[in-house]
């Protein structure tokens, strides 16, 4: 029920903020006992080891699950990070946002590091325009039964592979109360750098944890008394009114990939297929669209 991704490419710049006019002076240290953050002047300094290549969508897709770290860019993002219960592996930040940072800073139990904007350029790959990056260690992901067992609606996403679908998608699901979010093994990493990025955080907050085998999880999630309902063009397929108006005391909807929507083994396990009506001759929406569409419409159902 979804058409192409719409995202922005990986390797592009952060550039939705004011200029940058960090300087490169150095930092002194703080008072307090507490020790400021580190001057580096080396791109090359193995201790920035963790920010290296960040436009390399390949390599950072492998590397940080595979070490258990993520990227938190921008002080809102960094914050919300350390509120939800992350431990900060290492921050790298800009002189200019020292001043902005300093309680974070203080509060640290890791190592900080100033770096001059064109060092932070040349370890990352682009202009860092937010002026603060953080290294978070993940959590260990919860298991589908106990996260479906405190939930009554929730979003299962299919192949889902374009990063800036994936944030957008959290940051729906985290606006309009849905309460946990599956993947299939397929999906792209809502942790990587873009989509933590574009959910604003929003990643860190709704409960999310991966399906091993999809789509025979479905049964997991009817065995927790989930109705599924997957959102797909099919003939047999009821409006997204109707399915509201059922009122399903628990509900999951299904959602596919940008291109070709969702599997038709997907379809055909499901115990619903619901379509999204529309106008003036448009028979899709982006993935993050139609879920906010049927998130807003089900949550105003359970409300």
């Amino acid at each position: 029920m979804t058409a192409a991704g719409t995202g922005e490419p990986e390797n592009r710049g952060t550039g939705e903020e004011d200029g940058d006019t960090d300087v490169a002076e150095g930092v002194t240290g703080r008072t307090g006992g507490t020790r400021g953050p580190i001057t580096v002047e080396d791109p090359g300094d193995p201790r920035l080891g963790d920010y290296t290549g960040l436009t390399d969508v390949q390599l950072r897709r492998v590397r940080e699950p595979a070490e258990g770290l993520f990227i938190a860019e921008g002080e809102k993002v960094i914050r919300r990070a350390l509120a939800a219960g992350y431990e900060m592996r290492s921050m790298l930040l800009t002189p200019r946002w020292a001043e902005a940072m300093a309680d974070v800073i203080d509060g640290a139990g890791a190592p900080v590091y100033s770096v001059a904007p064109e060092v932070a350029e040349r370890v990352t790959g682009y202009h860092v325009h937010r002026g603060a990056l953080a290294s978070m260690r993940r959590k260990p992901l919860p298991e589908p039964a106990g996260l479906l067992a405190q939930a009554r609606r929730v979003a299962v996403l299919e192949a889902v592979n374009d990063h800036t679908n994936i944030g957008a998608l959290f940051r729906s699901a985290a606006a309009l109360g849905v309460d946990a979010v599956l993947l299939s093994p397929d999906c792209a990493d809502p942790l990587y750098r873009r989509s933590v990025k574009v959910s604003m955080g929003a990643v860190l907050q709704v409960p999310w944890t991966r399906l091993e085998s999809w789509p025979e999880d479905i049964a997991v999630l009817r065995g927790a008394g989930y109705v599924t309902a997957a959102l797909a063009l099919e003939e047999d397929s009821v409006g997204l009114g109707e399915l509201v108006a059922r009122r399903h005391p628990r509900l999951a909807l299904i959602l596919g990939s940008e291109g070709n929507g969702l599997r038709p083994s997907t379809v055909a396990a499901a115990d619903v297929t619901v379509r999204i009506p529309m106008s003036a001759g448009v028979d899709s929406l982006n993935v993050a669209a139609a879920a906010a569409v049927a998130f807003y419409a089900t949550g105003t159902a359970a409300g």
